[in-house]
């Protein structure tokens, strides 16, 4: 019973700090290359794509405008939490 349960716990240890670290909440910066409200994906110069909530209200994004976002990963692409325009 005890040869089971060590590799039974590590197991389970590693699964579920995979699984924390992936809804883990990110931060990026950068500058607006554009914004699609039909879409709802904003796409920053560095030709990184963030989907954006149904219920996203725009603050005045704009291609050129310098904003910092918070994100998570949920399945492969960035959904977005929070966007602030950086002045």
């Amino acid at each position: 019973m005890r040869k089971l349960f060590v590799p039974a716990a590590a197991a389970a240890l590693l699964a579920t700090s995979a699984l924390s670290f992936a809804a883990t909440p990110q931060h990026a910066t950068g500058t607006v290359k554009a914004y699609d409200a039909k879409a709802q994906t904003l796409t920053l110069a560095d030709g990184d794509v963030y989907m954006l909530p149904k219920v996203f209200k725009n603050p005045g994004l704009k291609a050129g405008e310098k904003v910092s976002i918070n994100w998570q990963m949920k399945g492969s692409s960035r959904t977005v939490d929070q966007v602030m325009i950086v002045k």
